[in-house]
Order: C-alpha cells, then sequence, then structure tokens
C-alpha cells in the first residue's frame, strides 16, 4: 500500500503539468489540443479509481461538462474550455468540484480584469513593412498577444481553469 501514495502523487504532478501545457497553448493559439483534456480525464479517473470516489466524481464530472456544454451552445465558452473544465472536475475529489469551480472562476475575473486593463496600456502593433517579421517565437507571440488585446478576442479562459483547479488540488 506504500505504492499508492507515490502513484497518486505523481499522477497529480502529471495533471499539474498537463495544465500548465494546457494554458500555454491557451495563450499562444487560444486553442486547447483535444489530447490533454483527455489525458487530465484519464488522470483524474484514475485518481479517483484511487480514493473509491469514481462514481461520484463521474457524476460530478458529467455535470459540469453537461452545464459547460450548454454554455459553449449559448457561445459562452469555447469548446476547449468545456473538455478541459469537465476533464478537471474529475482531478479534484468529488466534494471539492464546487470549490475548484469558484476558484476558477475567481482566476477568470482576475485575467478579466488584466485584460482589460492591458488593453488600455499595451500599444497596438503597427503595421510593419512587406516581408519583416518580429524575431524569434516569443516576439511573434508577444505581437500576436498586442493584436488579441486590441482588437478585444476571447481571453486565454485555459489559464483561469489551470490555475483554479491547480489550487483545487489535495
Amino acid at each position: 500500500m506504500a505504492a499508492l501514495p507515490i502513484l497518486s502523487e505523481t499522477l497529480t504532478l502529471l495533471a499539474a503539468a498537463l495544465l500548465i501545457l494546457a494554458a500555454g497553448c491557451d495563450i499562444l493559439t487560444r486553442l486547447i489540443p483535444n489530447a490533454i483534456p483527455a489525458a487530465l480525464a484519464l488522470l483524474g479517473l484514475s485518481l479517483r479509481l484511487l480514493d473509491g470516489s469514481w462514481p461520484w466524481a463521474l457524476l460530478a464530472g458529467g455535470i459540469v461538462f453537461g452545464l459547460c456544454l450548454l454554455c459553449w451552445l449559448r457561445g459562452w465558452m469555447g469548446g476547449g474550455d468545456v473538455k478541459l473544465l469537465g476533464a478537471c472536475a474529475l482531478l479534484v475529489p468529488p466534494l471539492s468540484v464546487f470549490p475548484m469551480i469558484t476558484a476558477v472562476g475567481m482566476a477568470g475575473g482576475v485575467l478579466a480584469f488584466l485584460y482589460l486593463a492591458a488593453r488600455r496600456v499595451v500599444p497596438r502593433p503597427v503595421p510593419l513593412p512587406s516581408g519583416l517579421r518580429p524575431n524569434g517565437f516569443l516576439g511573434r507571440a508577444l505581437r500576436a498577444e498586442r493584436w488579441r488585446l486590441s482588437r478585444g478576442v476571447a481571453l486565454p479562459y485555459a489559464v483561469a481553469i489551470a490555475i483554479g483547479s491547480l489550487a483545487s488540488f489535495p
């Protein structure tokens, strides 16, 4: 039985790494690869199998996914965020799902405030002469983010989902 805590900690660390990867992908591309929520759901289900709460975790995850799906149908959420949040509901014990959703909402509020403030501070990108591009990956990523800020493009909400989920890990 000594292997169970080590296995649980390993699965939790893998989930944390995947959440950070999802946030990074969302910042850079505003897309979350389907493999990330799928892997998180498997990790979460494995964790819930280890602690015996898997039936309730599946119920809670299904409810979260269903409610998020309704938000997606209304245009309030992106599809990647729906899948990611549904998978994250499996990562925490069932009784921690509501506090996790609350933490995600609070992180989302802070993220929205930062983006609204950045829209006032960050200058709009100026058109570059033909053939010129910013140097390096980071330069291109920052220019793309400036463009998104200037046009009010959707937030990278996977950042809030990752922060709220990580804050809720046992």
